[in-house]
């Protein structure tokens, strides 16, 4: 079997060394890189030569790449680096690198042109002063060779361990049989679709995936996409989720069928890597990323091998503890260990974010590596959300406040700039809110020139955690991104602070590039997959997802049926209750009484979901008063997590009681509770987003993006119905459970509203 690395790849496996340093220093952007490297090709005589393919060969490893420059009468082989400020803020993990590149350039241009020894350069190049440093190593070409092939038989030692995992892995999955005993209703008809698409040829291929709860739609996936890997040979698959709760499904799907993996000879162990949060993962949070302060980035390089052997000869699954572990065990980060370990991975289970974001670490690598991947998304409704969220940047004016009281200097002045002009543009605004169709160019111009400032005036020291100028530095550069790839799929609006005009002042505001429509940001992410699954139980409508997810119109569309039929779940419309915002006082008694007068029929667990805390907290006020004794408990505002737990605890098999919830919280999806721990819901509330100038104006994008009277669909209806049938969605979960929905709106009546309910389901009024 032969190998192929290009030489980037070849140092950072084998010459990385030293501290991790993440300190914020600023660094040049793509573009400035590329206007560096040009410059200094530029500027060397005629005979120079640049971007020069060069290929070795080492045993049964081909080693490719691009060689900067070479001076053939000064016989001098260059590599080019890019920077900001003095050259000590060249971290010395990226000097190894950096020489590391350079000296297999040497090697593969001496072989390549017959020469006995070749001058090896560093190039730094400072883009703010446009000023060379030139370090230059003479290096005989046996020196060279030596040192290339000490690279090359580390890297092919890793490399052949890995293609015997991989080739074991495949014999393995290819023999794999479903690890239950048989599938559920439904669950096989997905693990088919899921299989089919994974099998295409083409790359880029989508499958949209609406199967009820019940059928193992986790088990279901990630079986049929690890069947389909051996013959279309997909190096990784990705399962991304939003919540928790799916984070820990995957994982348990997936140790279910590494069991069963085991059973098979060879026993072999799927490796399995769970990427957690920062927050979660970080073993010392009061300290920074660098070697200076935390002692786990002290030698981080140095430890990383012998840390990555040890996880690849362990037989258990990279889950977080495991992990952690491991990291302790050799005095490392957890989380970057965690980090280095997706290169070495079969199947990642991480956030939306790892992927999807702008800064995407899988995607990222995906790109890099030449990844084929599966990418399996888990509750893919919630990723609209999530993709507006990460495709949005806020500017606050308190944040420019606080940075300038920091600053000194030009970095001041640039700030009293931005300040003035932001100021301007408060003062000709006559409402709270103002949306417009681009971002003015004064404001953007006094953005680009602050956040130049910045750089230049802390180039020569890195900022620290927690300085303000750093926080608004982050936050104008995420500004300046999505204001250049502004288009009809965003809003740039302007948000005035309540109460922050004093006598003769003007009034602060926030400055919001609003992503919309996600679809433009997540197309090539999807073409990067060789297959996407987007499942969930509430994708319907589908062209409302393949719209927003900038699903491809060829995307595969499958609704399973499930397990469950109409005499499981009594639904009832209570339509002569109306919850609208003017209503709200008048509703507060019928609901309370409804919500009595069948807890007496029935006593039982139920939960019950409004529109928001004081409509909830004003219904259970009303009920207490009526049914003192009757048992409740109320989700309170940033509730924590062991609040969220005694909140479920209260749902057992014998309890009996009312639970009083949010619509789209925490307990309307995701929460597990069969049998009698959930006998009812109640849903006081068509879960419409607020109607308010940001919605208004959202509202009117998508009408001009779509087409006329799509607007509030896709805004209000859509996704209102969906955190509904989530939330009815808790009272069934097996295929042995009975319950009741009161669904509290007169606007449930009517026929565009009930054409979004599961189809499975029997309303009555």
């Amino acid at each position: 079997m032969t190998y192929s690395v290009a030489v980037r790849a070849l140092c950072e496996f084998t010459a990385r060394t030293g501290d991790l340093d993440l300190r914020s220093t600023p660094a040049p952007s793509a573009l400035e890189g590329i206007a560096g490297h040009a410059l200094v090709q530029g500027r060397r005589g005629n005979v120079y030569e640049t971007e020069i393919k060069l290929t070795g060969q080492f045993q049964d490893l081909t080693v490719q790449g691009r060689a900067d420059g070479f001076d053939p009468l000064a016989e001098q082989v260059e590599e080019i680096k890019t920077h900001r400020g003095p050259l000590e803020g060249v971290r010395p993990h990226h000097r190894a690198l950096h020489w590391a590149q350079a000296k297999v350039y040497g090697h593969l241009l001496c072989a390549a042109r017959g020469l006995s020894q070749v001058n090896v350069a560093l190039v730094y190049f400072n883009v703010a002063t446009e000023e060379e440093t030139v370090l230059v190593e003479k290096h005989d070409a046996r020196a060279l060779r030596d040192f290339f092939e000490a690279l090359c038989a580390r890297f092919l030692s890793w490399s052949h361990s890995e293609a015997a995992h991989r080739q074991k892995r495949d014999a393995a999955l290819k023999d794999l049989m479903f690890p239950m005993d048989q599938f559920r209703e439904g669950q096989r008809d997905l693990a088919v679709a899921v299989y089919r698409s994974a099998q295409s040829d083409s790359s880029g291929r989508c499958l949209m995936a609406q199967a009820p709860t019940g059928i193992g739609k986790t088990l279901g996936t990630i079986f049929p996409m690890l069947k389909a890997s051996t013959n279309q040979g997909l190096d990784k698959v990705f399962f991304l989720t939003a919540k928790g709760t799916g984070h820990g499904l995957a994982l348990h799907s997936l140790a279910t069928i590494n069991l069963q993996l085991a059973k098979m000879p060879p026993s072999l162990q799927l490796r399995v890597l769970d990427v957690r949060a920062r927050d979660k993962a970080c073993e010392h949070p009061d300290k920074a990323c660098h070697g200076d302060s935390c002692p786990l980035a002290r030698g981080f390089y140095d430890r990383l091998p012998l840390a990555r052997e040890a996880a690849t000869r362990s037989p258990q699954s990279w889950d977080a503890p495991a992990v952690r572990t491991l990291a302790l065990h050799h005095e490392i980060c957890p989380y970057y260990l965690a980090q280095e370990l997706v290169r070495w991975s079969d199947v990642v289970v991480a956030d939306y974010n790892y992927y999807y974001d702008t800064s995407a670490m899988l995607y990222a690598l995906t790109q890099a590596q030449h990844w084929k991947v599966g990418v399996l998304v888990d509750e893919a409704h919630n990723l609209v959300e999530r993709a507006r969220g990460m495709y949005t940047a806020e500017l606050s004016q308190f944040s420019l406040a606080a940075a300038r009281k920091a600053a000194t200097g030009l970095v001041k002045k640039s700030l009293d700039r931005l300040h003035r002009v932001w100021s301007a543009i408060n003062k000709e605004q006559s409402c709270a809110y103002q949306a417009h169709e681009e971002v003015p160019g004064a404001v953007l111009g006094a953005v680009q020139r602050a956040v130049g400032a910045i750089s230049e005036a802390f180039a020569d020291a890195p900022m620290l955690p927690g300085d303000p100028l750093l926080i608004f530095y982050w936050e104008a550069l995420a500004f300046m991104a999505l204001a250049e790839q502004m288009g009809g799929h965003a809003l740039f609006d302007v948000s005035l602070a309540p109460n922050s005009a004093g006598r003769g002042r003007t009034p602060m505001s926030t400055l919001c590039i609003r992503n919309v429509v996600p679809a433009p940001h997540l197309v090539a992410r999807h073409a990067a997959a060789h297959a996407s699954v987007m499942f969930s139980g509430t994708l319907s409508p589908s062209s409302f997802y393949r719209d927003m997810l900038g699903l491809p119109e060829c995307a595969d569309w499958l609704e399973v049926e499930g397990p469950f039929h109409a005499e499981q779940l009594k639904v009832q419309v209570a339509g002569h209750i109306s919850t609208r915002y003017r209503d709200r006082e008048q509703s507060l008694l019928p609901v309370a009484e409804l919500i009595a007068e069948q807890y007496a029929k029935q006593p039982g667990n139920y939960l019950c979901f409004f529109s928001s805390f004081e409509y909830m907290e004003q219904v259970a006020r009303c009920l207490h008063g009526a049914q003192p004794q009757l048992p409740m408990w109320l989700q309170t505002r940033n509730m924590d997590e062991s609040g969220r737990q005694a909140f479920l605890a209260r749902f057992t098999e014998l309890g009996q009681g009312i639970g009083f919830a949010v619509l789209g919280g925490v307990f309307s999806e995701g929460v597990d509770l069969p049998g009698q721990r959930l006998i009812g819901a109640f849903v006081a509330t068509l879960g419409l987003p607020q109607v308010n100038p940001i919605n208004e104006r959202m509202k009117l994008a998508m009408d001009k993006h779509f087409g006329r009277h799509k607007g509030y669909d896709y805004t209000y209806l859509f996704p209102g119905l969906r955190k509904v049938v989530q939330a009815a969605g808790r009272v069934i979960r097996t295929e042995d459970d009975r319950g009741s929905v009161f669904l509290i709106d007169d606007r449930f009546r009517r026929a565009e509203v009930r054409a979004l309910l599961p189809k499975w389901w029997q309303v009555s009024s």
